[in-house]
């Protein structure tokens, strides 16, 4: 029997689907991070955000959680509560990580945290980079829906309340000052570890501005230097 070209595209798009289906019915189950708040208001103080990430893997356990902090909080805003037996928690320069031995495999990873006050926000967005054992790392850092497989999905996203009558946004953190017997030293020269470098990094997977500019340079040279080949080979023919 001759098949029509109709035919075979017909054919194509039904094992396609089926194929799809397939996929979907043996992938892993949908893992997220998820943030809660005893206080979810806009200005609220002293509120302690419980986080729990779900495990998205069958071989080994989750032993790192690293968060950046959304706009209006500052690393030295937060303090750690509560987590995981031996974790640990520290600053980084954009947010802070809490890490320690692996949780069993297939175990979720919950802890929280305590901030000195919330911005006067709708909602806070808390990107996350989740760790394991084996070295594997899931980015929760977009914004927007999640397709549910843990590389490049939604970041946690906290709802706030508007802020109640009469509350104010607190003066700053306290920072330490130079004594009076010695001068002030002049601020650092900005590193690839401040708050823009490290928050470009998490959200490119790594590569930094100025990588993808070094990159982008050389994808121009070696177009330049095709198109002059191009011409000389024509010229000689």
């Amino acid at each position: 029997m001759t098949r029509t070209p109709a035919s075979i595209r017909r054919t194509c798009l039904c094992l396609a689907a089926a194929a799809g289906a397939v996929l979907l019915s043996a992938g892993p189950a949908a893992a997220h991070v998820e943030v809660e708040a005893d206080k979810a208001q806009a200005l609220a103080e002293n509120v302690t955000l419980t986080f729990n990430a779900e495990s998205e893997s069958d071989k080994a356990g989750i032993t790192s959680l690293r968060v950046v902090l959304p706009e209006g909080i500052v690393p030295a805003d937060v303090t750690y509560a509560d987590g995981p037996k031996g974790w640990t928690f520290g600053a980084t320069a954009d947010g802070y990580t809490v890490k320690g031995p692996a949780v069993a495999v297939g175990e979720d990873a919950e802890y929280s945290v305590r901030v000195r006050q919330l911005p006067d926000a709708k909602e806070l967005v808390f990107k996350t980079l989740q760790g394991y054992g084996d070295g594997r790392v899931d980015r929760w850092i977009e914004l927007g829906a999640s397709d549910g497989h843990g590389h490049g999905n939604s970041a946690p996203v906290l709802k706030l309340e508007k802020a109640a009558p009469g509350a104010t946004v607190k003066s700053p953190t306290p920072t330490a000052s130079p004594t009076p017997s010695a001068p002030a030293r002049p601020a650092p020269a900005p590193s690839p570890s401040n708050s823009t470098a490290t928050g470009a990094a998490v959200e490119s997977g790594g590569l930094s501005a100025g990588g993808w500019t070094a990159l982008g340079a050389t994808a121009l040279v070696v177009v330049a230097a095709a198109a002059y080949l191009l011409r000389r080979r024509s010229r000689a023919s």
